[in-house]
């Protein structure tokens, strides 16, 4: 009798870990009814969301070196910044713990993927300007993607947002799961 041991070759799809706030957090809707869960069922990427409601970037920088070493991602999105724009921290502060945690990860070898963050008119013009502009300038500096606001379409459109007209409501999380799926797809072409 012969018997013939066909072994497979299990291969994991690079991991994206997601580095967020309430945004990306399902905030006020349960987990699998957020862009990430959403999403994962039309990526390869494997997501790992470690967003958290109220995230800062400080507190995001204290975060990263343990979801790093636990999860070893092939790349980070990270989408941090509206929580400290919101709370009128300084744009010099945002803009050097964006860039702690853009060279951490770096440094553990994973592709950053910084978000463009936007927060409402209402904080001043040169704020919102001073605070818009430390994306593009973060991405250019360290030579890494920025990826466009998923919001942008979305917050101008009063039938996807939840009454507080900051977060997405549950009808905007397959537009931007959508959104996610077309830069990652991008992303892999590069």
């Amino acid at each position: 009798m012969l018997f013939i041991c066909l072994t497979s070759h299990i291969t994991y799809a690079d991991k994206l870990l997601i580095l967020g706030d309430s945004l990306s957090a399902a905030y006020g809707m349960q987990q699998h009814q957020g862009w990430p869960a959403l999403l994962q069922k039309n990526t390869e990427w494997q997501l790992i969301n470690a967003s958290i409601s109220g995230e800062t970037t400080a507190g995001g920088l204290a975060r990263l070196p343990a979801l790093l070493t636990e999860h070893q991602p092939a790349a980070v999105m990270i989408e941090l910044g509206g929580n400290d724009g919101l709370r009128g921290f300084s744009v010099e502060l945002i803009q050097a713990n964006l860039s702690k945690i853009i060279t951490l990860v770096k440094q553990h070898n994973a592709q950053p993927l910084l978000m463009q963050i936007r927060i409402p008119p209402n904080y001043g013009p040169r704020y919102v300007r001073q605070f818009t502009a430390l994306y593009p300038q973060l991405a250019e500096q360290h030579q890494i993607t920025l990826w466009p606001f998923f919001m942008d379409s979305i917050a101008i459109n009063s039938d996807l947002m939840m009454a507080d007209g900051i977060h997405p409501n549950i009808a905007a999380q397959p537009m931007i799961s959508d959104f996610m799926a077309d830069l990652l797809t991008e992303l892999e072409k590069k």
